[in-house]
């Protein structure tokens, strides 16, 4: 027999899109029916956007059913405003406790901090930079390690999307709370502008919002963040290495001659900053045949260990083409995160492995 505990803790995974906390911590899972395996609920709604509620009727619906439910039933409605006022002390609350249960909040930017800086570079767009940067931040969650990271790709920041992240960071005391996803930290310029709306800013403007996510950002006790960098080495990219002298870097490249010939660049650079290069990742190296697991070299070989022998660092991954096998259904959704157990995944755990043993 399927008990309504059962069902809510099914669904605790499940977090409002505006409160941030969970659905069945907010309580806004109510009027729970159970009669044998057939389930119905009525389910509170910050939003009236459509694809969210249909969002959540699948993802609910999913997770009942795996709890033991063979029929779902759900009936929607907004929040009134007395649920609203309720969810935001909540929420008030929950933010409150996190910050007294957190390491004294101290400027991340200050050497004596412990956190350890990780910036991942690139010559030129199109090479997979903010992947390599999501899937690592999540594998050094994985193994347990407190991680943020911050969006630096101002222009073309990608990590929310990626991550699967449609929650808005929440300002506590006058301090931003980033958004948690696969147990890492997030703040990203996407969660500042209006969706697809370009920004048109000067190269100070830049500088000073940069400093922003480090100074105005409430982010606890971390081992390391990590900075999914501009490709290039314009203005932004510029600003890190000065802002974070005591950073490490990570080079990301294709196999291709000419993509490698590019990333030298960025590799120079963090060189001329005093910035330590701890690898290079060759990524889209090959792909791989799903029936007879030949490997087909699309775009060459070799540019990866050419540029780490260049920048007398290692290579520290060789990773195929591949897309993850993520459904959106599922309650963990996100379109560029790979899981721990597959091929990939794993690829990237024992690239954190070599990270963590290096720094």
């Amino acid at each position: 027999m399927i008990t309504k505990e059962q069902l809510l803790a099914s669904v605790s995974p499940l977090k409002d899109l505006e409160f941030g906390l969970s659905l069945a911590d907010l309580n806004f899972i109510r009027d729970i029916m159970i009669k044998e395996q057939h389930v119905s609920a009525t389910v509170l709604l910050s939003s009236d956007n459509e694809s969210y509620k249909q969002q959540l009727q699948n993802q609910i619906a999913e997770a009942f059913k795996q709890a033991g439910a063979t029929d779902v039933h759900l009936r929607f409605r907004l929040l009134s405003e007395f649920d609203r006022n309720e969810a935001a002390r909540k929420a008030q609350e929950s933010a409150s406790a996190h910050e007294k249960t957190e390491r004294p909040s101290v400027n991340v930017l200050d050497p004596q901090s412990g956190v350890r800086f990780i910036a991942i570079a690139s010559g030129k767009g199109g090479v997979g930079k903010s992947t390599v940067t999501v899937n690592l931040a999540v594998a050094l969650a994985r193994l347990g390690k407190k991680v943020g990271l911050v969006d630096a790709d101002i222009y073309g920041f990608s990590v929310p999307d990626m991550m699967g992240i449609e929650e808005r960071p929440q300002l506590v005391n006058n301090r931003i709370i980033p958004v948690e996803r696969f147990g890492v930290k997030v703040i990203s310029m996407g969660f500042f502008v209006e969706e697809n709306t370009p920004v048109i800013w000067r190269g100070p403007m830049l500088g000073k919002m940069l400093r922003n996510f480090f100074n105005e950002v409430e982010w606890g006790g971390l081992d390391y963040i990590l900075l999914d960098l501009p490709p290039g080495t314009g203005d932004v990219a510029l600003d890190v290495h000065q802002m974070i002298p005591h950073s490490k870097e990570i080079i990301v490249t294709t196999p291709h001659a000419t993509a490698a010939f590019v990333a030298a660049r960025a590799g120079a650079m963090a060189i001329h900053t005093e910035h330590e290069i701890i690898g290079v990742v060759e990524n889209m190296s090959y792909y791989a045949c799903g029936k007879c697991g030949n490997k087909d070299y699309v775009f060459g070989r070799g540019g990866g260990g050419k540029l780490a022998e260049e920048l007398h660092t290692k290579l520290l991954a060789q990773i195929p083409l591949g897309v993850p096998d993520n459904h959106v259904a599922e309650p963990d959704y996100s379109p560029s995160v790979y899981k721990a157990d597959t091929e990939i995944g794993l690829i990237y755990r024992d690239m954190a492995e070599q990270v963590i043993q290096q720094l």
